[in-house]
C-alpha cells in the first residue's frame, strides 16, 4: 500500500515539475509540404523507468494507429545534442509528451503518465481528442 502511494506521488510530482517547464510558446514553424500536419513529440533524458518507456511506446502506436499520415511521432532524447537543439526549438527542457501544429503547443505529459500504464485506453482517446482539435 505504501509503496503505491509513494508511486503515485512521485507521478504526481513529476508532472506538475513537466507542466511547469513547457508553456504555451509558440513553436517555430517546420513543417514542409508533404510532411504531417501535426507532430507528437516525446523528449526524454538516457535514464528511463517502465512508465516512461511504455508512455513512449503506447504514443507512438497510438499516433500511427490513429492517423496514419496527418499525424508523425517523433522521440528525443535530451541528453543528445539532437534532442537538446529540438527541445531548444520548441521550448522544452525537461521530459515531456506534446502535441504540436504550426504555434499551437499542447502539454500531454500528466495524461500519459497517468494513463498509459493503467489505462491504456484512455490515454488513447487522449491523443485522438488533442490531435483532432488540431486538424
Amino acid at each position: 500500500m505504501k509503496t503505491k502511494i509513494n508511486a503515485t506521488f512521485f507521478v504526481l510530482i513529476f508532472s506538475l515539475l513537466a507542466g511547469l517547464s513547457i508553456s504555451a510558446q509558440p513553436a517555430k514553424q517546420n513543417q514542409e509540404k508533404g510532411k504531417a500536419k501535426v507532430n507528437v513529440y516525446y523528449f526524454h533524458f538516457n535514464t528511463r523507468c517502465a512508465t516512461c518507456r511504455t508512455v513512449e511506446s503506447e504514443a507512438r502506436q497510438n499516433v500511427e494507429d490513429l492517423f496514419g499520415k496527418e499525424a508523425r511521432f517523433a522521440s528525443y532524447n535530451l541528453d543528445n545534442p539532437a534532442g537538446e537543439a529540438k527541445g531548444k526549438e520548441l521550448g522544452v527542457n525537461s521530459q515531456c509528451l506534446i502535441v504540436v501544429k504550426e504555434d499551437t503547443i499542447i502539454n500531454i505529459t500528466k495524461e500519459g503518465f497517468m494513463y498509459a500504464r493503467t489505462a491504456p485506453e484512455k490515454f488513447k482517446k487522449v491523443i485522438e481528442e488533442k490531435i483532432n482539435s488540431l486538424l
